[in-house]
């Protein structure tokens, strides 16, 4: 692989449709679909559950284009140490079925691409926002912090963070603290979600010298600091009800519900932190947790929802009534 990253040497496709699923890999697509479910959260929760389908489209086109413009980046940065690791190894750059200067280009086209299409269709803050991402995740994570630092994951996930920001933005063209508290729930659920990734392949990680924490500080820390994390990341979650009132009770319930599934992982891979299976399994949940609380919020937001949760709370009031008279 050395000499393929030297000397430009290619492994050529036989086909249109083998081009295409090289550059499509590129983009990491199953990172873009979380990113683009917390995107609608921030879309959903400000327009009141009543959204533009055409402001919908081109957000999440926007955002989408933006963040595989990112990945191409930043994919292209670790195409060194992507071959070394057995999990990206085969990944277009590293096994040479794309071309670095391609890949360049297709980056830059895909930024340039979501930016006109969130200023002209959106805003301009939207625009800048997801702009913010790009750079963040490409100068301070994955070129300052990601091969420097243990706390790489803890300040880059701040570049995962912006995509509720974009949401939000597309919507009202300013933002409030609604939008900077979704900011913080992805901010802190970050840590947890990567670490525990880290800790099932550490080996990896330590064979290219990058320093992530279960390389650096060990099992035992790592689960420590996912504990802190996730001790964090639950109250948090119900500052969209309480005190700012933008999210309801179906929201709130869905919350609580998923939290302490949550911290009940993150406890059992306290006490057992060189086992696998669970820093897997938390690995796995963090990722549904964070699209079914998501997906909460978009739901609550919706009028249907508001009209339930009406309709019960005035049957219960009847009822209670009824009860007293008797």
């Amino acid at each position: 692989m050395q000499e393929i990253i030297a000397t430009g040497t290619q492994r050529h496709h036989e086909t249109l449709l083998q081009v295409l699923k090289s550059y499509y890999q590129l983009t990491k697509p199953r990172i873009i679909l979380l990113l683009l479910i917390t995107t609608a959260s921030g879309l959903w929760v400000a327009a009141n559950g009543e959204v533009d389908p055409l402001l919908v489209l081109v957000t999440m086109a926007g955002g989408a284009l933006a963040a595989a413009s990112a990945n191409t980046i930043n994919c292209l940065y670790d195409r060194d140490i992507d071959y070394i690791m057995e999990r990206t190894r085969h990944r277009p750059l590293p096994s040479g079925r794309v071309q670095p200067r391609d890949a360049l280009i297709f980056a830059i086209a895909l930024a340039v691409t979501s930016f006109t299409l969130l200023t002209v269709f959106a805003n301009l803050l939207a625009a800048l926002l997801a702009m913010s991402g790009i750079v963040f995740y490409v100068a301070i994570y994955t070129h300052l912090l990601k091969r420097h630092s243990t706390q790489n994951i803890v300040i880059g996930g701040a570049a995962g963070a912006i995509p509720p920001l974009v949401g939000w933005a597309a919507v009202t063209g300013d933002l409030s603290w609604a939008p900077w508290v979704m900011f913080a729930i992805i901010f802190l659920w970050t840590p947890p979600h990567f670490w525990a990734l880290a800790m099932m392949i550490r080996d990896d990680y330590a064979a290219v010298n990058v320093p992530m924490l279960p390389v650096i500080k060990g099992d035992e820390e790592t689960a420590r600091q996912i504990w802190y994390y996730t001790l964090l990341l639950l109250p948090l979650t119900l500052g969209l009800t309480y005190p700012l009132h933008t999210s309801g009770m179906v929201y709130a319930a869905l919350a609580v519900f998923l939290g302490v599934i949550f911290a009940k992982k993150a406890w059992e891979l306290l006490q057992a932190p060189t086992d696998r299976d669970k820093a897997r399994s938390l690995f796995k949940y963090s990722i549904l947790y964070l699209m079914l609380l998501s997906a909460g919020m978009v739901v609550d937001s919706l009028p249907v929802t508001h009209q339930v949760v009406a309709a019960i709370g005035q049957n219960v009031q009847v009822l209670i009534s009824a009860t007293g008279m008797m």
